[in-house]
């Protein structure tokens, strides 16, 4: 799969949302689970999913992007930033 530039983006968005899908990590990203759960048995499993997540949006996009979403928290506010730089409709 092709790194996201700026002349990509819904190519890059269908192929990450069908991945992040397939490998139970969505709904870290835009589905059930984009903050952090109150409790301690609970957050080490989102901690694990979400750095997984990070690690694949991180991953998936072009060097000079990752400055965009370097100190983003959480993959949710990684993914809306990615889509407010490249989608007018989000």
């Amino acid at each position: 799969m092709k790194r996201l530039n700026s002349h990509n983006y819904g190519y890059w968005r269908t192929c990450i949302e069908s991945y992040l899908q397939g490998q139970d990590l969505w709904e870290v990203v835009a589905g059930t689970m984009t903050n952090p759960p109150m409790k301690e048995s609970s957050l080490r499993k989102w901690r694990i999913k979400a750095g997984k997540a990070m690690f694949v949006l991180k991953t998936t996009i072009e060097e000079d992007l990752v400055e965009h979403i370097r100190d983003a928290e959480t993959p949710k506010e990684a993914w809306e930033t990615l889509a407010k730089m490249f989608c007018k409709e989000e």
